[in-house]
């Protein structure tokens, strides 16, 4: 039996949700081009980037001895951290995680400086879909943007679309799509479209 691309759209959402949806609310939809994009830098990824299960984390205090550990971040999110004990890392930044462990350790080190940094990504799962060599879920372990996803799906196909390729990104119940043209990047063209893309969003390739 066929799938249609329009199914596979749905079933990626459904897959990488994180929460049900709201009852009887339609995604809220906006279409964006190269222009409203902010290119980001690596330290800037970094800082907005979502720490999600499976992800690993390099935690230390410095210069205290037995405080420097390589963390992995559980299916439910959450870490233990000597001092600290559980606490919850899933959906935060790390400098919001390394607030709160410095906030929780000051009863026993007073001005403690933390660092907080990530060593592997796992929680990061891109879809590629529609006229590309090998369609499908992928899962990235550093950041990727939308040339190096299409790398990962093979390639485009003789037939693809090259200037109506699309990166769809949902926040609850808003839904941003994000123009790409790939044309352009190979002229070296209005890189910013050439988006970071972050965990579930989905690029279609008509």
């Amino acid at each position: 039996m066929r799938v249609s691309l329009k199914s596979l759209i749905i079933m990626a959402f459904a897959i990488c949700a994180f929460t049900p949806a709201v009852a009887e609310e339609a995604p809220v939809t906006s279409t964006l081009d190269y222009h409203d994009v902010t290119p980001l830098n690596h330290d800037d990824i970094a800082i907005a980037y979502l720490i999600a299960a499976g992800d690993v984390l390099d935690i230390s205090v410095w210069k205290e001895d037995g405080l420097e550990r390589e963390v992995l971040v559980r299916p439910d999110g959450g870490i233990d951290f000597p001092l600290v004990g559980e606490l919850k890392a899933g959906g935060k930044t790390t400098n919001a995680l390394q607030a709160e462990i410095k906030n929780k350790i000051k009863r026993y080190i007073t001005d403690a400086v933390v660092t907080v940094s990530l060593k592997q990504i796992y929680g990061n799962t891109i879809y590629v879909l529609g006229k590309v060599a090998r369609p499908g879920e992928y899962v990235a372990k550093h950041y990727i943007d939308v040339t190096q996803a299409l790398a990962m799906a093979g390639g485009l196909t003789p037939y693809a679309a090259t200037g109506s390729i699309k990166v769809l990104r949902r926040s609850g119940v808003k839904e941003k799509v994000f123009k790409f043209d790939y044309s352009d990047i190979e002229d070296g063209e209005n890189l910013q479209q050439n988006i970071v893309l972050k965990n579930g969003d989905v690029v279609i390739v008509p």
